[in-house]
């Protein structure tokens, strides 16, 4: 049986800076009539401003929706900004042509979620793998038969597997000839988009070492968009959590895990099974109630205030920004837990009492307004 080897945990955010992000905003319109006139807006992403440092993985989790997934296509410019920077080596890249963007998909390269989708089943894996070199006009056909076998070997493929198509393949294989066509330019950064999710569980440890053992031998950095919170701690240097379009909670992989600020990361964090059975009796699990709100029309202000026990009237009144509360640990909420240090107030707010972590909440109307929580052994809320 295959297991994951857990990522030393040396941060490395003093290294040199690959990817800044700053202000990411993404709103799909909404038409209809024969003008096909604009209604309102999906708010699908709205403000991100993080960034990757060299040889670094950073992992965006989240609910289904939250947005992960489009940030990802953005970072590659397969979907236009609507507004904020995308800058790749200091170089703004956030609306290039299409020309200009063409030498750009040497250095950002993407894994998709679906091996089985991903990949032509009319071509072979030596087209498949070797399309790249065609694409950007890159050696002759025998250097590319050869550079293809060679990131065959790579990733764990036999090199005779080159004239073999798609569906004479394991799921964990096609992903591998995935892995091995986003390789063939030597990128710098690589999107991973829920590169295990549709994967046995089985061969989901494989692929996640084989990306780690990638990522050391050929200086990869890696921007991973997953749910699955026991794969996200095994992969990740940080950890940035989404809830509906915004950025809630940035930190380092273990000071996340272990000491969560934002509700929305604690209500997640309480779901990852535990295989410690008498860890997971003793853990109290946090249900958050309702459904998590049209992007269409969000919240005002904080965005999860809805959901949430700690909720107060400035909540919905001004959104908190997100804020250094620890050591490269920043978080977007008015009332943290596990910390001290209260969050400042926005600009313009008036000052309010500091509400401890223990304290009971209630809502406009005074009802009281906690979790739903139980210490059940819920196994299955592994996914964000």
């Amino acid at each position: 049986m295959t297991t994951t080897h857990v990522k030393p945990t040396a941060s490395k955010q003093a290294g040199e800076s690959l990817l800044q992000v700053t202000g990411l905003t993404k709103h799909f319109p909404i038409t209809r009539g024969l003008l096909q006139r604009q209604v309102g807006a999906v708010q699908a992403v709205d403000g991100l401003t993080f960034n990757v440092s060299r040889g670094e993985t950073l992992s965006l989790v989240g609910e289904s929706g939250c947005g992960k997934t489009t940030t990802g296509r953005m970072l590659t410019r397969l979907l236009e900004p609507t507004g904020g920077t995308i800058l790749l080596e200091g170089e703004d890249i956030t609306h290039w042509s299409a020309g200009k963007l063409r030498p750009l998909r040497r250095d950002v390269q993407m894994i998709f979620q679906d091996p089985y989708g991903s990949l032509n089943p009319r071509h072979t894996v030596g087209t498949i793998v070797g399309a790249p070199y065609h694409l950007q006009g890159i050696k002759t056909e025998h250097g590319i038969k050869r550079e293809v076998q060679d990131l065959l070997e790579l990733v764990g493929l036999n090199p005779e597997h080159y004239n073999r198509y798609p569906h004479e393949f394991s799921g964990g294989q096609r992903q591998r000839i995935g892995i091995a066509r986003s390789l063939a330019l030597k990128p710098k950064l690589i999107i991973a988009d829920e590169p295990v999710s549709a994967l046995d569980v089985s061969i989901q440890a494989q692929v996640i070492n084989l990306l780690e053992d990638l990522q050391d031998e050929l200086g990869l950095t890696y921007v991973v968009i997953a749910h699955d919170l026991s794969v996200v701690r095994h992969m990740s240097d940080r950890v940035a959590v989404m809830y509906l379009g915004k950025l809630v909670e940035i930190a380092e992989r273990d000071e996340l895990y272990t000491r969560p600020m934002h509700p929305y990361t604690t209500a997640l964090l309480s779901a990852v099974p535990i295989p410690d059975t008498q860890r997971r009796t003793k853990r109290e699990r946090i249900r958050l109630e309702g459904d998590v709100p049209s992007p269409v029309n969000p919240p005002p202000a904080c965005r999860f205030h809805t959901r949430c026990w700690k909720a107060q009237e400035i909540c919905k009144t001004q959104e908190p920004p997100l804020v250094e509360l620890a050591p490269l640990h920043q978080v977007a909420c008015h009332f943290p837990e596990n910390t001290d240090v209260p969050a400042p107030a926005p600009a313009g707010a008036p000052l309010g009492d500091v509400v401890p972590d223990d304290a009971p909440r209630a809502d406009a109307t005074g009802a009281p307004l906690t979790p739903e929580r139980d210490t059940t052994d819920d196994d299955d809320g592994s996914r964000a």
